[in-house]
């Protein structure tokens, strides 16, 4: 109880340093509140659950940094509702705050002991996600179209397939660059079929596995 209670207090703080870095979306910011990061993290790391850092989940991944998740989520503009395509599972960390926040979640993970492991945890922890073991870059053609897609790996470009299956009016957020540094850009998908991109900040993320 004492270490809940820990964990709870240390959650409140960081959701208060994520509004002080710009994080304004409050339900971005209430999900992570309700979140156990500490459920995500290797025991050896659980002290450190609401450090806003990254950290190593094994297989050559981390679990992101809190203030990048948040600032990936609130770009995204997740509504109640939204079919959303998360690429890379990871942790998992980012598929439970889409689904707080409401939105049908469908993520992929190239990683199988990864995939395995959030798979057993999101369903212990009651959210209710749809989890595929594969490759990315391909997208879910058959689940497809899809209100907003996520990806949490860099890649040097979108993958176009990702772009086909993004609804008119749908909107697209990925770290591209090379493996140093990425820009994190928002791709809206518009009704003709064209597409608006913008760029909002450097970031580092692991690299995107392509079959």
């Amino acid at each position: 109880m004492e270490q809940e209670n820990q964990y709870y207090v240390a959650r409140t703080k960081l959701v208060d340093k994520l509004l002080v870095k710009g994080i304004t979306n409050r339900g971005v910011l209430d999900a992570i509140n309700r979140i156990p990061r500490e459920a995500f993290m290797a025991e050896h790391f659980r002290n450190y659950a609401y450090a806003d850092k990254a950290f190593s989940i094994g297989e050559g991944q981390t679990i992101s940094q809190p203030y990048t998740v948040a600032f990936q989520t609130q770009l995204l503009d997740v509504d109640r509702g939204d079919k959303v395509l998360e690429i890379g599972t990871g942790s998992g960390y980012q598929c439970a705050v889409l689904c707080e926040m409401g939105a049908e979640v469908y993520t992929i993970e190239r990683i199988a002991p990864l995939f395995e492991k959030a798979r057993d945890l999101l369903q212990l922890l009651g959210y209710n996600a749809h989890l595929f073991l594969g490759d990315g870059y391909q997208g879910l053609p058959y689940f497809a179209p899809f209100d907003k897609t996520i990806v949490t790996a860099c890649s040097p470009e979108i993958p176009p397939n990702l772009l086909e299956q993004l609804k008119p009016g749908g909107k697209l957020v990925a770290p591209i660059g090379n493996p140093e540094s990425q820009q994190m850009i928002l791709v809206e998908k518009l009704p003709s079929g064209g597409y608006k991109q913008t760029a909002h900040g450097n970031f580092v993320f692991v690299p995107l596995i392509h079959s």
